[in-house]
């Protein structure tokens, strides 16, 4: 016998009157976007406190080392990704969002009471799975909700939600700890997120795999993509995640070390996931009304003056505006690349999709660890910089050739009409 779980939540499990749209399923939308605000409000904890606390409380001396936690990350996410699409189609996008919390349960109290480097390096596997097996299924559930014609808004409101818990807890564990002390608060504080995600997802969180349809304008746009164009969203996805272990785990201790404050540090920290947090729901938006590919090649060109931006930039102000022009251009392309793999997908391997996608991409946590940490090494953080921007303006060539003019565009809907019937 087991404890039905279901009979906590306070609807059914399967709607009576399933019906696609943002607006008809409100309730559960919300309860989504509070699910994947706490998801990334776990991975914001480390994003301040973390490279620095490698340095100065772990004696972390090259750039490489430092970037190791990052690389136990990417390297336990990218198959989590994978695996929470594969589970998800085959279980239940319920059950995997809730063992992704208990896994990561855990994680913030590793960090606070970590004896050594090790302890944050295992503790980092347990975050990467647990980020991809919430963000992965949160995605997914979203993109069941919306329909076709509102995925890229429904992907761009996750990630809002998502970057935005970042951003919020990127600020508040730098004042925290520039307050208390580098090491233990911040990461209680993370720790408290952790329960209420537990605690959310269980109550209230809604299996969504009743809303997935088939035929229509699925077909339509499933059909206008070529062999290519999943290689192509494949690796903007991989070279956006360079620029992210860049923001994530280098430029911290770049500004740091050019004598700005640990919550000066944590604003220009901030900075970066919150402009990326705030557009993607106008850029998701316009990428189902304009088309995928514009927003995809504008986003990766973006990046690419935003990193070189950063290399002009050598004081506050100057750092802080590099870093939202920055975050502007992973806005453009990232959840518009995350629809685009909804849109490749037939409708019940949609979620196998994403979480394939998402494994080539978050390969790049991998690979930026790797790559950024040796180039930072050898040839130091501002030529790192530079060329990572260059590789960002190839990887927009390369989307721009690999992508189909046009991108299927939302089919009109009579006036004051959200939603499509099951």
């Amino acid at each position: 016998m087991g404890w039905n779980m279901a009979r906590l939540r306070p609807w059914p499990t399967v709607p009576e009157d399933v019906r696609h749209g943002i607006f008809n399923n409100r309730g559960s939308f919300l309860v989504l976007l509070v699910q994947v605000a706490f998801v990334g409000a776990m991975v914001g904890v480390e994003r301040t406190v973390l490279p620095v606390l490698a340095k100065e409380q772990f004696g972390l001396s090259s750039a490489l080392a430092t970037l190791s936690f990052i690389l136990a990350f990417g390297l336990a996410k990218s198959p989590a990704n994978f695996a929470a699409g594969w589970l998800a189609d085959r279980f239940g996008r319920h059950r995997v969002l809730v063992g992704g919390w208990i896994v990561g349960l855990p994680v913030p109290l590793m960090v606070a009471f970590a004896p050594s480097w090790s302890w944050v390096i295992v503790a980092n596997v347990l975050l990467g799975i647990q980020q991809g097996l919430c963000w992965s299924t949160t995605i997914v559930m979203k993109a069941d909700v919306a329909g076709a014609h509102r995925r890229g808004l429904a992907v761009g409101l996750n990630e809002f939600a998502g970057y935005g818990g970042a951003a919020v807890l990127a600020y508040l564990t730098g004042v925290v700890a520039a307050a208390a002390d580098l090491r233990t608060a911040p990461f209680l504080l993370g720790e408290a997120f952790a329960v209420l995600g537990l605690i959310t997802a269980v109550l209230f969180a809604q299996e969504t795999a009743v809303f997935i349809d088939e035929g229509g304008v699925e077909d339509q746009r499933r059909a206008s993509y070529g062999p290519a164009a999943f290689g192509g969203i494949s690796q903007a996805g991989f070279v956006s995640k360079l620029v992210d272990v860049t923001a994530w785990g280098l430029l911290p201790v770049y500004f740091h070390e050019h004598g700005l404050s640990i919550a000066t540090v944590g604003l220009l920290a901030a900075a970066y996931p919150a402009s990326w947090a705030l557009l993607q729901p106008f850029t998701g938006a316009f990428s189902d009304s304009h088309g995928r590919r514009r927003p995809i090649v504008g986003g990766m060109l973006m990046q690419a003056c935003g990193l070189y931006a950063l290399v002009l930039a050598g004081d506050l102000t100057g750092w802080l505006i590099a870093s939202v022009l920055l975050g502007a251009g992973t806005a453009l392309a990232y959840p518009v690349l995350l629809a685009t793999a909804g849109d490749i997908a037939t409708p019940k391997l949609r979620a196998s999709t994403i979480g394939h996608y998402r494994l080539w991409r978050d390969l790049g946590f991998v690979g930026g660890a790797l790559f950024v940490g040796y180039l930072a090494d050898t040839i130091g953080t501002v030529h790192t910089l530079e060329s990572l921007a260059g590789l960002g303006l190839l990887s927009g060539l390369i989307a721009f050739a690999t992508l189909p003019v046009p991108i299927p565009v939302r089919t009109p809907e009579p006036p004051g009409v959200e939603d499509v019937h099951a």
